[in-house]
């Protein structure tokens, strides 16, 4: 087949229609989503950015080749992605996409593009790529490609002007991965490819392109035969959140994908299923409050009646008292995922409750035992602005914001109903991208406790027992030079089929203004036991916060039991060394929370293994909850010594179950992730550790959900 005409053909039809139609952009017409899990055709990239904080999920392949998908829109010109794929084996990588123009009436987007920048180098590839719309219903796409799209049709590299080296492309593939390929950008043969998107309804798309990618390593490796540059295809999305492909490609395949498509800035249950809050009460209409508490037990009469109408709406009162004419409620929010939103519901009950000479309310939102911070709200413009314009904006520039550092209010309020927690439930777990498995799963039950001895002293557990699955089908550990602390996660409970997964004591506690601090013993984890040792500073109105954590721990027995053990020292772990394995760990930490919703962490210090370095991590959180976060950690452990990915590094996912179920609840769902576990820049995993306890109850991240204050 005579690859130049189709070339010529599709890239004279996109240039001469890009350059010549004033259409701008459908805003209604979303990315299509190609067999690489990226905006694209079917193999080529396009310039069409998805939708601001869109995560996507894709499965797609054809022949031997399979690949799945995670992308997320991480700025509104950014996208990333992570990929895991097999061509014949399992291989990652990553690809990042910076929109360099949006689409004008007469301009094209303009889009620049990595494909596989961090990892092997398998799928290796550069390009820029134009698109634009014609009318409403056609999408022409041209580009430019380095690399894996400058196989077919290539010529020599016109940044070859610039240097003669760019005329050149270097091998920098690796097998171990997770190494930077940036010796390769832009360099070697160039090639274009092209593509068109026909729209036929709302549901269906045509779609056709050449693609400049020869496929030489899938003919090498797997025999796979290409008899052509073009591609055909076609989409179907039913809806806002499925698209699914079908194609005819390379001359002789059948390939399909399937994307699955969040929305995170949307909610999945429609909102106003939550309870309808209380109306603030006028003064002088409201015949239910008392006139006042003028009497130590007119005070403990008022207290009791309050805890008990918080508690019908979702707050746990930790404690009351009157000081002249304003009220200090220190309380727990135990179903409002925002504090905000916790906050406005305590300030309208009290309109209700408090006597009618209080002016001045003082909340102190806590978590674990600790005040978050001090809110002070005025009475009169509670009542004078509910039901005004902008109520939200005028309520929150009236709000006073400061430490709740001191004492607790005089009058505490007794309940016995929040001591004593527990919950059992079913668990999956599941265990991606081992390259000798690369999906590994169990189904089971979990239990959980939780027991208060004091609202800031608990004590909880977790035990699981496994019903199904194949985590038990552990092969030999990889040998490394290093402390077997996370290679060998998969024997924790393998062959029980059950143990502890935590069991510990916490004590949380205010040494001072501004500062917070935890204290945690006992079985922290799946795999280390110990003790825990956590200092915050963390100012109420600061957006900055800086921390530090000492730990001591001993690595645990593989039964999950009461035992601990020494590392591992062959790759079957049927030698170990001599005496249990302990270590002690810790970091100095900064944290900073931007005004757009992103927050970036970095932790310096000595981590599992023994290795010292940095964590650095930026994550994203929407108002609905919604958070989507990455990080990667360096330490002193050469490359070569770390194994398979080179150094540590992951993607996260939180989902607030309230936006799944549409009421009130403050539990999360948590996904990590992670392209294998290895020993270097391990840290301790320890449940409630002081950053994510106190952040939600202080003046930013209130000021992000105030929109929910009168929810």
């Amino acid at each position: 087949m005579n690859s130049s005409k189709h070339l010529v053909g599709l890239s004279a039809l996109a240039l001469t229609t890009i350059l010549s139609t004033p259409a701008v952009a459908d805003d209604d017409w979303r990315a299509t989503y190609s067999l690489y899990g990226t905006p694209g055709i079917i193999d080529i990239p396009t310039a069409v950015a998805p939708k601001d904080g869109e995560i996507s999920a894709t499965l797609g392949g054809f022949g031997d080749t399979q690949r799945a998908t995670f992308s997320f829109q991480l700025l509104p010109r950014l996208s990333a992605n992570f990929r895991y794929s097999w061509i014949d084996t399992f291989d990652r990588s990553f690809d990042a996409q910076y929109q360099l123009a949006y689409e004008g009436e007469y301009r094209p987007a303009i889009a620049i593009g990595l494909r596989d920048f961090l990892g092997t180098g398998r799928y290796s590839s550069e390009y820029i790529v134009a698109t634009k719309t014609l009318g409403s219903n056609v999408r022409v796409t041209g580009g430019l490609g380095w690399g894996r799209l400058g196989t077919i049709g290539g010529f020599t590299n016109p940044l070859g002007v610039i240097d003669e080296g760019f005329e050149t492309r270097p091998d920098d593939s690796v097998e171990t991965g997770g190494t930077v390929l940036a010796g390769q950008f832009f360099r070697g043969d160039a090639a274009f490819f092209g593509g068109v998107e026909w729209r036929l309804n709302d549901e269906w798309t045509v779609l056709a392109e050449y693609s400049s990618d020869a496929y030489e390593r899938e003919i090498e490796l797997t025999g796979f035969e290409r008899k052509s540059p073009l591609n055909f295809g076609i989409t179907w999305e039913p809806n806002d959140s499925v698209q699914l492909g079908g194609y005819y490609a390379y001359g002789n395949e059948i390939g399909l994908s399937a994307t699955i498509i969040v929305d995170p800035t949307t909610r999945s249950a429609p909102s106003g299923l939550d309870s309808p809050p209380l109306p603030v009460a006028i003064r002088g209409e409201n015949v239910i409050a008392a006139a006042s508490w003028a009497t130590p037990q007119d005070q403990a009469v008022g207290v009791d009646i309050l805890g008990q109408v918080l508690a019908t709406d979702g707050f746990r009162l930790l404690g009351a008292e009157v000081v002249g004419t304003a009220l200090r409620v220190r309380y727990e929010n135990t179903s409002f995922r925002a504090e905000a939103q916790g906050l406005g519901r305590v300030a309208r009950i009290l309109t209700n409750a408090a006597p009618q000479n209080i002016e001045t309310f003082v909340l102190e939102p806590s978590r674990r035992g600790i005040a978050l911070s001090s809110v002070t709200l005025r009475r009169s413009d509670l009542e004078r602005l509910e039901n005004t314009a902008g109520a939200s904006d005028r309520i929150y520039e009236r709000a006073l914001f400061a430490d709740a550092a001191g004492p607790a209010p005089a009058i505490e309020f007794e309940t016995d109903n929040a001591a004593f927690l527990w919950g059992v439930y079913p668990y999956l777990e599941l265990s991606l991208f081992d390259g000798d498995k690369p999906v590994r799963g169990d189904v089971g039950i979990e239990a959980t406790f939780q027991y208060e001895f004091r609202p800031n002293l608990l004590l909880a557990g977790t035990f699981r027992q496994r019903l199904a699955g194949n985590r038990d089908e552990v092969g030999a550990i990889a040998a490394s030079t290093l402390p077997d602390v996370r290679r060998s996660v998969l024997r924790y409970g393998a062959e029980t089929g059950n143990g502890i997964e935590n069991l510990f004591v916490a004590w949380y506690g205010r040494p001072g203004r501004d500062l917070y601090s935890r204290v945690s013993v006992g079985y922290l984890e799946r795999q280390f036991g110990g003790i825990s040792t956590e200092l915050l500073w963390k100012p109420t109105t600061s957006r900055l916060a800086l921390g530090a954590e000492l730990n001591y721990t001993l690595l645990r027995d593989f039964d999950l039991g009461f035992g601990f053990r020494p590392t591992c020292i062959d790759e079957d772990c049927t030698i170990r060394g001599d005496g249990d394995y302990d270590v002690v760990t810790g970091h100095l930490s900064a944290y900073y929370d931007f005004e757009n919703g992103y927050q970036a962490q970095v932790d310096v210090g000595r981590y599992l293994a023994g290795d010292w370095g940095a964590t650095f991590s930026l994550d994203r959180e929407f108002d609905n909850g919604w958070k989507v976060g990455a990080y990667f950690t360096l330490t002193d452990v050469p490359f070569e010594d770390f194994g398979e990915g080179s150094f540590d590094k992951g993607i996260r996912l939180e989902i607030p179950l309230d936006w799944a179920v549409g009421t009130p609840t403050r539990d999360t769902s948590a996904a990590n992730l992670q392209s294998l576990a290895r020993d270097g820049g391990a840290r301790l995993e320890v449940d409630g550790r002081l950053y994510n306890v106190v952040r939600n109850g202080h003046a930013s991240q209130m000021q992000d959900n105030w929109g929910r204050f009168w929810r």
